[in-house]
């Protein structure tokens, strides 16, 4: 981002990431002038607004027919007139000062940030940054110019300031990574033994400076749940190393590194994490799984807590549900019109199987999830068996499995079936009994949902091939099968247009399966990086689909015992995409990159 220059005044080079062109945001559109940087007061206000291209002589001499007016209110007046924006005034005001402008993306002291209480950060929109070696203290500012909070953070501090000026958007991403939390977690009726606490201006790379009693500890997941939820993580790892306990977020399908704590308290966060889950804190040599329900500012969460003993320690993986973040509409989840109607007309028939098909994490339960809100209603009996019982739906009637006490995926469905159940939902199809019993249900006028895993939808009858169930019992039950990957959504703030050859396409799908019209080059998306996204480029998830109809002849097919080639073909024929090909239309859109394409789909 930084242009090689000059040095700037006070001896810094830009080089150094003191200075930089107007990062976004503060700049007119279509406009991103090099930086002006003067000796501090060379120039007057009006001069450095009009170099930068904020605005005109024109516009000044039509604003203020008199003159510019005395008194230092320029800058607020042509705010209030709309001429300029703030961010452009901090801009220009930090200019005319001499003022660098921070890098996003610049090495950060995380150690300073107990400099400034959590209120005085915000108040001022001010994160520490690094120590100079003259020893002055470098804080990013989204208004480097206002004096009063300078002598108030050189007070503070006990420091000299040397300000950095930062959009509000890099502001905000420096206060979640600066890993403070005003989060009060607290515990549901379900989580016993869990107490109300408070979580509070707390580092998690400090961790190390606390002391080894139960509060620190606390404080310490307490702090990771409330940072895992804010950036929007599935799961939170806790992975012992030799010298470390390294922690880790999932977000939007990718792990990423956030933070890690010496190893010594690594017993002391497993301890905290198992008490909150009523898991045994005296074994550490057997995996256990546990569940708890928080609250976490006003949000319902259910946590699955899976433990797995390892060389060095216990690694604790932490499942985030998030149920106010439950997608029920089946068109938020990326369905094309046409696959979403073909899906449509499957599910609201009277009876038969619909199979949703993918790899771990693929979003198969939300899709479910999703169709049983579609068919939700007061004459539907609703009945699910998961294991586990992800979210809780109202109005469904949901059974998790528990093998401690014999209740199986089949000894469950065998039971639903006395129960004059409308409508069933099977978490996992994982064995030959249970596969036969569902299949049987569709066939006995039930309609019946369920999850398999199998690259695509037309392994899905090989699948249940291998599970002993004929071909004409599956030909006959099964309606239709959704093969499905979930992809990252670009970024729509950072992502860019770029010129491709359109046969680079083809090494994805058949060329005669591209398109049509088509030139010799195309323009698709790719990812930037912006705060807005954490520097990934991409923001949130979207489905990619291949949903296979199980019509006469493809069922004439199954019954004659065709291989799952044999079967994608035809259904190809009869209009199926595959999921490359339902993948590429979303590529084409701008919704996600050829590179997460085939990270996603293979």
């Amino acid at each position: 981002m930084a242009t090689r220059g000059p040095a700037l005044p006070g001896g810094a080079s830009r080089g150094a990431g003191v200075a930089a062109p107007p990062p976004a945001g503060l700049v007119p559109t279509g406009a991103r002038p090099d930086p002006v940087i003067v000796a501090p007061r060379t120039q007057s206000l009006t001069q450095v607004l009009v170099r930068l291209e904020y605005l005109t002589m024109d516009q000044l001499r039509e604003a203020f027919p008199d003159g510019p007016p005395q008194g230092g209110r320029l800058g607020e007046l042509l705010v209030e007139r709309e001429l300029i924006t703030r961010e452009q005034l901090a801009y220009a005001s930090a200019v005319r000062a001499g003022v660098g402008v921070y890098e996003p993306g610049s090495p950060i002291d995380s150690n300073l940030a107990e400099l400034i209480d959590a209120r005085t950060t915000r108040r001022y929109q001010a994160v520490p940054i690094r120590i100079d070696p003259d020893g002055r203290l470098v804080i990013a500012m989204s208004d480097p110019s206002n004096i009063l909070a300078l002598d108030d953070l050189r007070i503070i501090t006990g420091r000299e300031i040397r300000p950095l000026l930062a959009a509000p958007d890099e502001i905000g991403q420096l206060l979640g990574g600066s890993r403070r939390f005003d989060t009060v977690l607290t515990g549901s009726d379900e989580t016993p033994g869990y107490s109300e606490t408070r979580v509070a201006e707390y580092m998690v790379d400090d961790y190390s400076d606390a002391a080894s009693d139960d509060a620190p500890v606390v404080r310490m997941v307490n702090s990771i749940l409330s940072r895992g939820v804010e950036e929007g993580a599935s799961d939170i790892h806790f992975e012992p190393q030799a010298t470390e306990l390294a922690i880790r977020f999932r977000v939007d399908g990718v792990l990423r590194n956030v933070t890690s704590v010496p190893s010594k308290f690594s017993h002391g966060i497993a301890s905290r994490i198992k008490i909150m889950a009523d898991l045994d804190i005296a074994e550490r040599r057997a995996p256990q799984d546990g569940r708890v329900s928080l609250s976490v500012a006003g949000r319902n969460l259910d946590l699955r807590v899976a433990t797995l003993p390892t060389v060095y320690g216990e690694k604790i993986v932490i499942r985030i549900l998030d149920r106010s973040n439950l997608v029920m509409d089946l068109r938020d989840l990326g369905f094309s019109p046409e696959v979403l109607a073909q899906f449509e007309a499957i599910y609201r028939r009277p009876h038969g199987a619909l199979l949703v098909t993918g790899p771990t994490g693929s979003g198969k339960s939300t899709t479910l999830y999703g169709t049983l809100n579609q068919l939700n209603s007061v004459e539907q009996n609703i009945i699910t068996v998961e294991d586990p019982v992800e979210y809780r739906l109202p109005g469904v009637n949901q059974v998790q499995v528990n093998p401690k006490a014999g209740l199986t995926f089949a000894s469950g469905l065998r039971s639903i079936l006395r129960c004059d159940p409308d409508v069933i939902m099977i978490g996992e199809v994982r064995d030959p009994e249970t596969a036969k019993i569902a299949i049987e249900s569709a066939l006995t006028g039930h309609l019946v949902l369920a999850t398999l895993h199998t690259n695509d939808s037309a392994g899905a009858l090989s699948r249940l091939s291998e599970m002993g169930v004929e071909g004409f019992l599956s030909a006959s039950a099964v309606a239709g099968i959704l093969a499905q990957r979930l992809a990252r959504r670009l970024c729509p703030h950072c992502r860019e247009l770029h010129t491709i050859p359109t046969e680079v396409l083809g090494d994805l799908v058949d060329p005669r399966r591209l398109p049509p019209g088509l030139g010799e080059t195309v323009e698709v998306c790719r990812p930037v990086g912006c705060p807005r996204c954490g520097g990934s480029g991409y923001r949130g998830r979207l489905g990619v689909y291949e949903l296979l109809v199980v019509t006469e002849q493809i069922g004439e097919m199954i019954v004659a015992g065709a291989s799952s080639d044999a079967i994608t073909h035809q259904a190809q024929r009869d209009g199926m995409r595959t999921l490359r090909e339902d993948g590429l239309t979303k590529v084409l859109r701008g919704d996600t990159s050829l590179e997460e394409l085939a990270r996603a789909v293979g």
